[in-house]
């Protein structure tokens, strides 16, 4: 079990990214959330089996119009989450 907190960069708002993020993370067993940046990124932290988070990104970036062109990606402690959200 890990827990990583990601800074997601490309075309990543107003393409349904969190919305992507949220049920591939529910199909996966991922927990934590994502919310939008000011500068059009997407903040993000994903705990879970490090498979299932890189199957949670396959998943997202299957998106039509999603491009993550870039990702600064952070261990950080696990906390336990019990769900997938995304906040404001």
């Amino acid at each position: 079990m890990v827990r990583r907190h990601f800074i997601i960069k490309g075309r990543v708002q107003g393409v349904g990214f969190r919305y992507r993020a949220y049920h591939a993370a529910e199909h996966c067993g991922v927990t934590g959330w994502g919310r939008n940046l000011y500068d059009g990124s997407v903040e993000m932290e994903a705990e879970g089996d490090p498979e299932d988070i890189r199957e949670m990104f396959s998943l997202i970036e299957r998106g039509p119009f999603i491009d993550i062109e870039d990702m600064e990606i952070k261990e950080i402690p696990v906390q336990g989450s019990a769900s997938f959200e995304y906040r404001d």
